[in-house]
């Protein structure tokens, strides 16, 4: 189990990480969200044992992250961290080398995670002679080729095609389904909600936002309701409780307080002509975000 207990930053005068604590268990997938800026990368690092807390602790099945445990850890970054001019075989045996692993284990572990991510004949290419969208592939496989037991993965379907997400998606799953622990970061909230049922939303380096995904859209109250007919968004906005009307494509969204606002609505929609859809949503997860960062972000 991963552990972070009142972790805390600063650089200088800075608090960059602000008494920060979750936990990730063996085959979690946890989400760790925030605005640029918003102490992410530091708390990585600190992960990593690459930087020194100012207080507070961060553990790893109970030992103190160190160059002890640092193998078990592996690390996808945002900015590519590949060296350019070798090729994929001698990169993988250079990181396979750095986490202990035999040259006979790296590369029956590459071949194999080449031919999963559909690049068998990457094997002696250049990394630089590869797309952005391949180069990620091969960081991906570097951070996972030794089987870690905690994988840090920061913005991991960066320059990927819609096709290419699928398969590092399934990859994903498959690493949870083995026992590893995620911890995924993305500025993309509709892939946070592919995955992650427990998450923290950090923002100036402080908490505002944590728990379980199912529980904090159930205490956000908020919903939508999805319309497609023949209603008048004028009559809709009358309704006490309604939020906001706005149209999406054919269809009306209303935006309500909670959920005892939707027999209101729908006692109106009933009375309207030719109604062919009406949708209770969850709010998603975005829309939550905005309301927690929105308006201390723009400041």
């Amino acid at each position: 189990m991963l552990k972070i207990e009142n972790a805390t930053k600063y650089y200088g005068d800075f608090l960059a990480v602000d008494d920060l604590s979750f936990t990730v268990k063996p085959g979690e997938i946890f989400g760790l969200l925030g605005v640029n800026g918003a102490g992410k990368t530091t708390t990585f690092r600190m992960m990593m044992g690459l930087l020194d807390m100012n207080g507070g602790n961060i553990t790893l099945d109970g030992k103190p992250i160190d160059y002890t445990v640092t193998d078990n850890i592996g690390f996808l970054t945002e900015d590519r961290s590949l060296l350019l001019k070798l090729t994929v075989k001698e990169q993988a045996l250079y990181y396979g080398t750095l986490k202990g692993m035999t040259e006979d284990e790296i590369l029956i572990k590459l071949k194999e995670l080449l031919d999963r991510f559909g690049i068998p004949e990457y094997f002696d290419r250049k990394i630089k002679e590869l797309s952005k969208g391949n180069q990620q592939k091969i960081q991906f496989i570097m951070a996972i080729i030794n089987e870690p037991k905690l994988v840090i993965l920061d913005e991991p379907f960066s320059g990927l095609d819609p096709f290419n997400v699928e398969i590092f998606k399934q990859e994903i799953v498959d690493l949870a389904s083995k026992g590893s622990m995620i911890i995924f970061s993305s500025h993309r909230m509709e892939h946070v909600e592919l995955f992650c049922k427990k998450l923290v939303i950090l923002l100036k380096g402080r908490t505002v936002l944590e728990g379980e995904l199912k529980q904090i859209k159930t205490d956000y109250r908020k919903k939508n309701i999805i319309v497609r007919g023949k209603v008048k968004k004028e009559e809709l906005k009358k309704i006490k409780g309604v939020v906001s009307v706005s149209n999406i494509g054919d269809d009306i969204e209303v935006k309500i307080a909670d959920e005892s606002v939707v027999e209101d609505v729908f006692k109106y929609v009933s009375k309207c002509d030719n109604v062919t859809k009406f949708v209770v949503e969850e709010p998603s997860l975005n829309e939550i975000f905005v309301a927690k960062v929105g308006e201390s972000y723009d400041e």
